[in-house]
């Protein structure tokens, strides 16, 4: 995450924030998306590996290898423990990882951020905006969000147009940093729980 984020910053009740870290802790699934669990890591590396997945996606380890992405789930275990972080898998008939997603949780703002890919065999099936759409849905009402912050690469064009469609308000500019220090322009939506309500919950 940008040290920026959100933009918006309303600070939460200490009752809050605690509802919404222990929402963290109980969660289990997002949809058809279940915990990711260290025994995941070889498919879950298999799946990152693919240059047309890792590459707009700046939380990712780097270099990308099977011992950090054994390190990228145990580190998302450890923030499930204290109610800030989620890494979902969403498995495939035979068991492949098709996707993942990652959640990443501010409780003293009640905002969260959620990332994620899938496999390119289901790039332009329009599974990806229904899963976006269910996830956003499902931080608000599962986790007790009331705010919603996303990135996107100033290039990733897909990402802009999902969330420009789905009622995302554009923030300006901040600069995302990867985890081995290297930085990147990322541009910066956000979407309140009032303002997604009105757009979909007729939907």
């Amino acid at each position: 995450m940008a040290s920026e984020l959100p933009i918006t910053r309303n600070p939460a009740s200490a009752e809050t924030a605690e509802a919404v870290r222990c929402a963290v802790r109980l969660a289990t699934r997002m949809g058809s998306s279940r915990l990711a669990r260290i025994e995941d890591a070889a498919g879950l590396y298999a799946l990152l590996s693919d240059p047309a997945v890792h590459a707009p996606i700046y939380t990712l380890p780097r270099p990308l290898t099977l011992a950090s992405v054994e390190d990228f789930i145990e580190t998302h275990l450890l923030e499930r423990e204290v109610g800030i972080g989620l890494l979902f898998v969403r498995e495939g008939e035979g068991g492949q990882i098709l996707g993942y997603s990652d959640v990443q949780v501010w409780p003293e703002f009640g905002a969260g951020e959620l990332g994620g890919a899938l496999h390119p065999s289901l790039h332009g099936q329009g599974s990806g905006a229904r899963g976006a759409a269910e996830s956003f849905g499902w931080m608000f009402e599962a986790l007790g969000l009331s705010l919603i912050c996303e990135t996107a690469a100033l290039d990733n064009v897909a990402t802009q147009r999902l969330l420009d469609g789905l009622g995302f308000r554009r923030m300006g500019e901040v600069t995302s940093l990867r985890s081995d220090g290297t930085s990147r322009a990322s541009l910066v939506w956000e979407m309140t729980r009032s303002e997604w309500e009105g757009r979909h919950d007729k939907d």
